[in-house]
């Protein structure tokens, strides 16, 4: 599971929003000496500034591919397990946290992996102000902060208007695939996103674990105890 919040922090105005919860909460955490060598070799290269204006995704990563985005990436492990999978498909991966961007670009470096870009900020704000409507194929969204005390579940990340602004940003055919160890919220990300209109289930119900999403140490100790895991895959529709 990543190990900073994602999905809560402190409210802010906003014109899509009016006043809501802003994506993360910031923990910069420590840098290692590898972390701080990689983000000074490689960020200039890999990491894009926030902006508010339209980011040109193609030209971004200098060729005409599909395009995925990540939210909360963590330390960036099955990210780029899953880039090196995937290298006919480009992706952008959204962290806040310092050491896992250093971390991501410390595997960047080793495995040359040049479909992999990388924004430090937040997430709401990267959809609503650098992405262009109907311009990405997928979103991946795995372990997302539970927020697993009750008084704390308004802070997750997956609610009705996060999933209408991530499915503008999808093409038709588009996907979206979540994933979470906690069985609540599993329950609460399979209806949001079944309410949503434009959105189809490609499963009845939880969909098997794709073979493209590698399992974590993390998830790996999970299943040995006995944690369940639930994977969801949406894809939009003409709707």
């Amino acid at each position: 599971m990543n190990d900073i919040d994602i999905s809560a922090g402190q409210e802010a105005e906003n014109p899509l929003f009016g006043r809501r919860i802003r994506s993360f909460v910031l923990r910069q955490g420590h840098l290692s000496k590898g972390q701080e060598r990689a983000l000074e070799e490689f960020g200039p290269r890999f990491c894009i500034p926030f902006q508010k204006e339209i980011l040109d995704l193609d030209a971004t990563f200098g060729r005409a591919a599909p395009k995925v985005l990540e939210i909360g990436f963590g330390m960036g492990g099955a990210t780029a397990e899953i880039a090196t999978t995937l290298q006919d498909t480009d992706f952008l991966g959204i962290e806040v946290h310092t050491p896992g961007v250093g971390s991501l670009l410390k595997l960047v470096g080793e495995q040359n992996l040049g479909n992999l870009r990388i924004v430090q900020h937040d997430a709401v704000e990267v959809l609503e102000h650098m992405i262009a409507p109907e311009t990405l194929d997928g979103v991946h969204v795995f372990f997302p902060d539970p927020w697993h005390k009750k008084r704390h579940n308004k802070r997750r990340l997956i609610k009705p208007e996060f999933v209408k602004l991530l499915v503008s940003r999808l093409k038709t055919g588009g996907y979206l695939h979540l994933a979470t160890d906690w069985e609540d919220y599993a329950v609460q990300m399979l209806e949001v996103l079944s309410a949503e209109p434009a959105l189809q289930n490609t499963a009845d119900g939880y969909a098997p674990r794709p073979d493209y999403r590698p399992l974590t140490k993390f998830e790996n100790r999970g299943i040995k105890l006995g944690h369940g895991v639930w994977d969801l895959v949406f894809r939009k529709t003409d709707s």
